[in-house]
């Protein structure tokens, strides 16, 4: 019997819309057994689909990986002219790959349970649309039961992500630094912003923490002397993370060129009609990253999106932020959290405090992109909402941002206190820009 799967605290909904934004843009690998399956349902006898091939074998001659094959205008060959799943009209859901079928819902281990939460790369789960992610479990418990069947394993055989170095706590404990922090981020009298400054004063202490006690057990920081900290923590971050993005300073120099080509890894998209001309070949993205890691002139078009503008267009602020793009990036931060998305397994092996200041990094790389996309006119809120799906496109899922120099560039910022400068700078709108910062971005 499969463990169950929980849903999060933070209301979020979805359903999907039936945009096939997924069934463009991704490529969908099967196994043996899929497209065994799939070669058996009789394609071969529709009309559009005579020699059409069903599969891309991928990864070199000796390997036996492969992929549902796309047409021309990128769409997925079994999407047809009525924009619907031919193998789901024809034979239901349960005959899909199961990649096609689990997308947009992640779910990671957590001891005794599944975690349930989603990818905003879905604009249904961006806008929030459709039925609470709690009404979603029963579907959600039947593809537990395959990842735990392919695994051989359930959950709770699968250890916490480590804190830091060695440093590990059980899955309780670990629990409450995750609700902590999401209630953080729920508190809107806060801008946003300064939320997130908050989370990283909390986990630049926690930092600090020898959660075992220095080998004492009876100073272990476990259980309710956990919780104890926690609430301190929160309490101090009040008092010593400053009011106003004003107070903070700006980036240093070695901070933006750190986080430039770490926000052109998210920024990006290589495959599907929404791929940038700046990604049409090795040498245009080497190209793209040298222009990122400058920092001056056009900003490389990574993504289709992304209009023609400049690296100084993009320093300037937004406008004040509106209700609705605070609540957004408020709920992707408590989703990638409470979900268990942001370390371990689903975010390339990192601990858990690298993972929240990965988050952090993302965070402010869609504040940058937001930017860049409301250069050429676009409504701010729309740029709020693509620069979200553009990000989490990327978080977890860029296999360059697992790789170790992007590692490293994350541990750099950290250990230099630029994550909060970052997150102020691109957080900050005009109503607090001062000619000061006018300087400081040219």
């Amino acid at each position: 019997m499969s463990l169950p799967v929980r849903s999060l605290t933070v209301l979020q909904n979805w359903d999907c819309q039936g945009c096939t934004s997924c069934c463009r843009q991704y490529h969908v690998s099967v196994s043996a057994e899929e497209r065994k399956r799939i070669e058996g349902q009789g394609w071969e006898a529709e009309p559009d689909l005579q020699g059409v091939p069903f599969f891309i074998h991928t990864g070199g001659w000796l390997s036996s990986s492969y992929r549902l094959n796309h047409r021309p205008d990128g769409a997925c060959v079994f999407l047809g002219p009525d924009n619907r799943c031919r193998i789901h009209v024809k034979h239901g859901s349960a005959a899909k790959p199961l990649a096609c079928r689990i997308y947009p819902y992640s779910l990671v281990p957590a001891g005794d349970h599944w975690k349930l939460g989603l990818r905003f790369a879905c604009p249904s789960a961006v806008e929030d649309k459709g039925r609470p992610l709690a009404e979603h479990l029963a579907e959600a418990r039947e593809y537990a039961a395959m990842l735990e069947g392919e695994a051989g394993t359930s959950a709770i055989t699968i250890p916490p992500p480590l804190l830091q170095g060695k440093q590990q706590i059980n899955w309780g404990d670990l629990g409450r630094i995750i609700a902590t922090i999401s209630e953080m981020f729920a508190d809107d009298i806060e801008s946003i912003e300064r939320r997130w400054r908050k989370v990283l004063f909390v986990v630049s202490t926690l930092r600090q923490a020898k959660f075992d006690g220095g080998g004492d057990p009876q100073k272990a920081i476990v259980g309710s002397r956990l919780s104890e900290l926690l609430e301190i923590l929160k309490d101090a971050a009040e008092d010593e993370v400053p009011e106003s993005p004003d107070d903070v300073p700006p980036p240093s120099w070695v901070g933006r060129m750190v986080f430039r080509p770490v926000a052109a890894l998210y920024a990006r998209k290589d495959t599907g009609p929404d791929r940038g001309s700046a990604q049409s070949s090795a040498f245009a993205r080497l190209f793209s990253a040298m222009q990122f890691a400058r920092g001056k002139g056009r900003v490389p078009r990574t993504h289709i999106a992304i209009p023609e503008t400049t690296f100084d267009a993009a320093e300037k602020p937004l406008d004040e932020l509106s209700d609705e793009a605070e609540s957004l990036l408020a709920r992707w931060a408590r989703v990638k959290i409470e979900s268990g998305q942001f370390c371990g397994p689903t975010n390339f092996g990192m601990l858990v405090w690298d993972g929240l200041e990965s988050l952090a990094v993302a965070f402010a790389a869609a504040m940058w992109l937001t930017r860049v996309l409301a250069t050429d006119g676009r409504p701010q809120d729309d740029a709020v909402r693509m620069a979200v799906r553009i990000v989490d496109d990327n978080f977890g899922f860029n296999p360059l941002l697992g790789k170790g120099r992007q590692k490293f560039a994350l541990g750099l910022l950290g250990k230099r206190g630029e994550l909060p400068k970052l997150v102020a700078w691109y957080g900050k709108t005009k109503a607090g820009f001062t000619a000061e910062d006018t300087e400081d971005a040219e």
